[in-house]
This record gives structure tokens, sequence and C-alpha cells, in this order.
């Protein structure tokens, strides 16, 4: 490992924690970020998919004590227990099924920058939109929602295999458009990430495996770490920031950098 590649995946670990959980596409900036570094290849890929584990971890040392106190009430078969993990099985039902047989168009898809920025600039004004038509509503829990809430925004969550368009930011505006209240949709989302790219991240690296070397190993555990630490600070910010300030900042930020993207690529 060089230096210089050393740094890149500092960077990048640091852009994949700062940006998998708000809606404005944490893949679409790795690929972004990649291109513009040079950082490509096939073995770029499978590193951009590994360092997702290290935001993974984030949710789950950010929410330990909600997940502790699922997994006891599991055990005792409390019915709100239950009820949380029939709704994440039911979100992460539909990212499975068309992950597995969509594979080879989604990798396809994860060198084209051209297909992120305008993601970015049409997520960004549905975000937009979205924010309009949504009226405020009562709190609620992610153990509260209907199975076919939970299941709808497993459904949506399928746009977001479109590098660009934000798992994040696809499930959440999905919550909402469903009946959901901010801090629902967001932590639903969250806890939603954990299945989904956890199973995401090993399979695709178990597809991607013969690309992989000893040095990939160091720049992975790199980024990893470094994509752990940033994610944790952004999951415990989030849900107060979205609070007091909606989504519409995302929105805004999704539509100038789309565009500013969009006529690099094109002057290149």
């Amino acid at each position: 490992m060089d230096n210089i590649a050393i740094l890149q995946a500092f960077l990048l670990g640091l852009l994949e924690g700062l940006t998998e959980f708000i809606p404005v596409s944490s893949t679409g900036h790795l690929i972004l970020a990649s291109e513009l570094m040079g950082f490509t290849g096939d073995g770029s890929v499978a590193f951009k998919i590994a360092i997702q584990l290290g935001a993974i971890l984030a949710v789950l040392v950010a929410y330990r004590e909600r997940f502790l106190h699922i997994a006891q009430g599991a055990l005792r078969q409390e019915p709100a227990a239950i009820s949380f993990i029939r709704n994440i099985l039911l979100g992460f039902l539909p990212a499975m099924v068309v992950g597995v047989f969509a594979y080879s168009a989604i990798r396809a898809l994860l060198e084209n920058p051209m297909v992120v920025a305008i993601a970015l600039i049409v997520g960004g004004i549905l975000i937009l939109l979205i924010e309009r038509l949504v009226k405020p509503r009562v709190e609620g829990t992610v153990e509260d929602m209907p199975w076919k809430t939970a299941l709808g925004v497993g459904a949506v969550q399928c746009i977001a295999m479109i590098p660009g368009v934000s798992r994040s930011g696809a499930t959440i505006m999905g919550g909402l458009l469903m009946g959901l209240d901010r801090k629902t949709a967001a932590e639903f989302s969250f806890f939603l990430a954990v299945p989904t790219m956890a199973a995401a991240t090993v399979y695709s690296l178990y597809k991607e495996r013969d690309l992989l070397s000893f040095d990939d190993l160091g720049l992975i555990a790199i980024g990893f770490v470094t994509a752990f630490i940033s994610a944790l600070m952004v999951v415990r910010w989030l849900v107060g920031f979205v609070g007091r300030h909606g989504f519409a900042p995302f929105a805004w930020y999704r539509i100038v950098l789309g565009g500013v993207s969009l006529i690099w690529l094109l002057s290149r």
C-alpha cells in the first residue's frame, strides 16, 4: 500500500460514513469521488462495497440498547418485539429478491458516474415535492407500523439499487408517503439498513472475491474503521436535525452536486 492509496481509502471511508444514512446517496458520492481521484477499476468496486460494513456497525452500536431490548422481548415472545422483527424482515425481503436476480445489472451501474449525477438531481427534486405534500404526523414507532407499510417501504428501497438514488432517501421518503412521521421513517431506514446492507455486502464480496488481494484487505480495513466512526456521528445527529429542519437541505445539496457533476462529466 502506498501513501496515496491509504489517503484515498481514508477519504472514501469518511465519505461513506458521512453520507450513508442521509438522503444524498453514499454510493453515488463514492462513485463520483473515485472517478475524481482515479480510484477506479474492478478492485475499487469491491472496496466500495466492503466499507459499508463499517456504517452497519455504527447503527448496531448507536442503537445497541434498542436491539438488545428487542432480542430479549423476542425470547419472551412480546408482541412489540415480534412486530419489530416482522417489519424489518418484510422491509428487507424485496431488496433480497431483486438484488439476487438483478446483480449483474446493478454491478454495471456502479461504474457509471453519469447515472449518479442524473439520479442526484431527480431525487433532490422528488424530495422537495414530497416535503411539500406530506403533513406533520404524530410520532409512532417501528413496532407500531402495519406490515403492509413495512413491505411497501421495502419495495421502494429497491429503487435505490440505482446509484445516486440513495437507499436512506428512498426508504425515508417512501415511509413518509405511506403515513410515517419523520422520526419513525428515519429510524426504520436505519434499522432496515442492517440486514439489507449486510446481505448486499456479503453477497457482493462473494461475487467479487477473485478481484480482492492482500493489499485490498488493508485498504478495506482503513475504509471500514473510518466509515464506522463517521457514520456513528451521523446516526446520532440525523434524527434531531430532521426534526428541526426537514429534508429540504439535503434535497438542495443533491441538486447542486448533481448539476456540478453533470457539467464536469459532460465537459471532460
